[in-house]
């Protein structure tokens, strides 16, 4: 199970924006080939960070594989 947290340990610093998350995402989908993605915690407020932000995660995940 990929989890949000994990990403952000590890990308948290170079990770500026809600869209540059979402490219993370997709490239730790790919990489780690896993199956299920846990939003165990709520990502920083980006300035292009939108309401249905957990929505468009799962989205991003479910695209990458």
């Amino acid at each position: 199970m990929l989890n949000l947290s994990e990403i952000l340990l590890k990308h948290g610093d170079t990770v500026s924006s809600f869209e540059e998350l979402k490219a993370v995402v997709v490239k730790e989908a790919l990489e780690t080939r896993e199956m299920f993605f846990n939003l165990d915690i709520e990502p920083p407020v980006y300035d292009d960070r939108p309401d249905n932000w957990y929505d468009q995660l799962e989205i991003t995940f479910s695209s990458a594989r």
